[in-house]
């Protein structure tokens, strides 16, 4: 009996511990060093948060021409709070920007165009209850995709 009334009090400080990072003070994290911006992701709650998940993409616009395809060289390191156990992303490096060589008209105006870096995170867990964290250096800009899963299974054939 000791145990069970042990994990209930384990977890209701975890969950009082989630409610508090997700809250507007932010005190979990820390504040962005000097150079870098603070980027916070508060999802919307869900009815059910497993088929949602979380692409961040991580770039910068540039004015570029129209034909030729851009990355920037680039690493962002997932690291975790001491003390609290959440995730944060840091962008490390951004740059230097690669490309397709193709010829282009040199007459063509110069269009504004979001280069991402070529470092891909994977899918994150959606979870509405705990921010998602990117520090990354002034001028980069974090952007994000949710992406939804249907709620049914499918069968894949044999063969």
């Amino acid at each position: 009996m000791k145990t069970i009334q042990l994990i209930a009090v384990i977890c209701a400080v975890l969950a009082a511990t989630v409610v508090q990072a997700g809250d507007n003070n932010m005190k979990a994290f820390p504040p962005a060093e000097a150079g870098m911006v603070r980027h916070v992701l508060k999802m919307e709650r869900q009815a059910n948060e497993s088929l949602f998940q979380v692409e961040l993409i991580v770039g910068k616009t540039v004015q570029l021409d129209k034909g030729n395809s851009y990355f920037f060289i680039g690493s962002v390191a997932q690291e975790t709070v001491e003390g609290w156990g959440f995730n944060y992303y840091k962008v490390e490096k951004l740059g230097p920007m690669g490309g397709t060589l193709m010829a282009v008209d040199p007459d063509e105006p110069k269009v504004d165009r979001f280069v991402q870096v070529n470092h891909l995170l994977g899918l994150l867990r959606y979870n509405s209850r705990l921010p998602i964290v990117v520090y990354a250096p002034e001028g980069v800009e974090v952007r994000y995709r949710i992406w939804r899963g249907e709620p049914e299974h499918k069968l894949m054939p044999a063969g």
